[in-house]
């Protein structure tokens, strides 16, 4: 068995835009989730861990934190997630309408021509320290 840090230290957080249709959700969802373990550096941080079943069969890169998902009301509570992570530093990937149209291509220059006050949020994901993240969260629900 490996020495593992303490899983209730750090976590992800994924909040999600409850007007949104699920599947675009789920779209955005994955976009996000591949965004942030893929790109903010942290490999190691993040704690991926190889399962082996008792056949020999490799499990990889499964998160020894937990990740919650939670629902928000509107963008606009997205949007105050993101200005919080901001500040704190905190590492996020976040989803927008203007990212569900098109090619990459289109989705970049919809949303370079868009100002950020009117970026329809589908969803944030966020890394971090589990106390931190609970008081940018707090009063956010499990998605249902």
């Amino acid at each position: 068995m490996q020495n593992l840090p303490d899983e209730n230290t750090k976590r992800f957080a994924a909040v999600l835009n409850k007007k949104i249709e699920i599947g675009r959700l789920m779209n955005a969802l994955g976009h996000m989730t591949a965004g942030l373990a893929g790109g903010v550096g942290l490999r190691d941080e993040l704690c991926f861990l190889q399962y082996e079943d008792k056949n020999g069969g490799k499990h990889p890169n499964i998160s020894h934190f937990p990740f919650i998902v939670l629902q928000a009301d509107n963008s606009n509570k997205i949007r105050a997630v993101r200005n919080e992570a901001l500040k704190r530093n905190i590492p996020f990937v976040d989803f927008t309408s203007t990212m569900a149209i098109g090619t990459s291509e289109q989705q970049m220059f919809a949303t370079g021509e868009t100002l950020e006050t009117n970026l329809e949020y589908y969803g944030i994901c966020l890394f971090g320290k589990t106390m931190e993240l609970k008081e940018i969260t707090g009063r956010l629900s499990l998605f249902r």
